[in-house]
């Protein structure tokens, strides 16, 4: 029932209440009234017994503040910035107005009003665009062994006072199966800087996981000081375990099952990730290089050099709310650049080199290379993993654990680590498949 309606439905029920003879007739007008408009029967007496509405009523209106003209320019904004957050978004048009000023003429007026539009009034004049948006996550991370009780769980780590403490964690791109060998993407994002790489590998192997690791952490700006990652197995291993002691790289993890432990990294993994790669599933190697392409290149320049992002600045409780407060947005580049710390050299270059790059350039090479890769998803028969990475046959564990004479092979990798601690759980390597 529309406004109008309802207006002309109370005036008319109005008249039978008064005309109405003795109070249970009024008792049943006030039952119909209440069940025809859904409201409490308190509600429909004070209708009953109040004053005729208007059946015409003025209705309000203005001319809208910003024109259609200067929402469809933010539209295409947002969409080049990959779809930030309207917080985000605002503090990225500073930065973006040079080159959205080549793009589209704007009068002085018109780049005062983009300015000054507020982030709620960015949702609201973008939630069209906005309800494309939703997808469903796919999940892959099973429970790691042994390591677990070496590793200390961190759960408060948003305010670190440096850069190189990274939340680290894998993305499935498996698709509506986990069955066969699939792709995955290695994302790490800086606590500090809010700085972000990624990488994607074919399965999730612990040699691969370290090698990987190693890449990251010589392209950063900064020195790689700790990781922390969750309780899966591409993490809970004994060769990621001895590269980070040879690296003096301290280990955290999360609680098992407990995702908000980890909320940066679950964060970019949904931004920087998904909203990018989708849920389809990749399980070539061309898809894997296509992915390492764009990670490396165009996308990686984006994010850390164009994208603003916020960093929590404090909670404050508020009876039994706790409210957050965010620190002004900047780009991970900014944020370092104004914090005096981390590889100079590589930031200055990096800084000389956001002077040059268009955004919108970058970001049109970013969507030719996702539509590139998407026609590589896989959607035939599921593949079966080649017999390299189909575990053998495996002898019960207690039974190896009974075993005296261990081949010396196992210990010939343990360099500068506990050999005693080795040697004791050599029997759980070579059923768990850790060495």
């Amino acid at each position: 029932m529309n406004p109008s309606a309802r207006r002309e439905y109370v005036r008319d029920m109005q008249v039978q209440y008064r005309d109405a003879k003795g109070r249970k007739a009024r008792m049943g007008l006030l039952g119909q009234v209440s069940g025809t408009l859904n409201c409490h029967r308190k509600h429909a007496g004070r209708l009953m017994r109040g004053r005729p509405p208007r059946l015409e009523r003025p209705l309000r209106q203005r001319e809208p503040v910003y024109p259609e003209r200067l929402i469809e320019i933010l539209d295409a904004v947002w969409e080049a910035t990959q779809h930030l957050w309207s917080v985000r978004l605002k503090a990225a048009l500073p930065l973006w107005m040079g080159w959205i000023k080549k793009r589209w003429t704007l009068s002085v007026e018109e780049e005062r009003l983009l300015l000054a539009m507020s982030p709620a009034t960015m949702d609201r004049r973008l939630s069209p665009s906005k309800r494309r948006l939703g997808r469903r996550l796919y999940g892959q991370t099973k429970p790691g062994r042994w390591l677990r009780q070496t590793i200390p769980i961190q759960t408060d780590s948003w305010n670190v006072p440096e850069p190189g403490w990274l939340e680290v964690d894998t993305v499935s791109h498996s698709g509506p199966s986990a069955s066969g060998l699939f792709a995955y993407t290695l994302n790490q994002v800086d606590l500090f800087s809010g700085w972000v790489e990624m990488r994607a590998m074919l399965g999730k192997s612990a040699e691969a996981v370290v090698e990987l690791t190693d890449e990251m952490r010589r392209a950063q700006p900064f020195g790689l000081k700790g990781m922390d990652t969750d309780n899966g197995e591409e993490f809970i291993n004994y060769e990621l375990d001895r590269y980070c002691r040879k690296t003096g790289v301290q280990r955290f993890r999360s609680r098992p099952y407990k995702k908000d432990d980890q909320a940066h990294i679950e964060q970019k993994n949904g931004t920087h990730v998904r909203r990018l790669i989708g849920w389809e599933r990749y399980d070539s190697r061309e898809a894997v290089e296509a992915m390492n392409a764009l990670y490396q290149g165009e996308w990686r320049l984006l994010a850390n050099l164009f994208l603003p992002s916020v960093k929590l600045a404090n909670k404050v409780r508020v009876g039994s709310k706790i409210k957050r407060v965010y620190e002004e947005a900047k780009t991970p580049l900014d944020r370092l650049l104004e914090s005096g710390q981390g590889d100079r050299d590589k930031l200055d270059e990096l800084r000389r080199l956001r002077g040059r790059l268009d955004p919108f350039e970058l970001s049109k090479t970013v969507d030719r290379k996702l539509r590139g890769i998407w026609k590589l998803a896989s959607r035939g028969l599921i593949k079966a993993a080649p017999a390299s990475h189909v575990p053998a046959a495996k002898p019960r564990w207690d039974e190896l654990a009974l075993e005296d004479n261990l081949p010396a092979a196992l210990y010939e990798r343990a360099q500068n680590i506990d050999v005693d601690r080795i040697r004791r759980g050599a029997w759980k390597d070579r059923y768990f498949g850790t060495r």
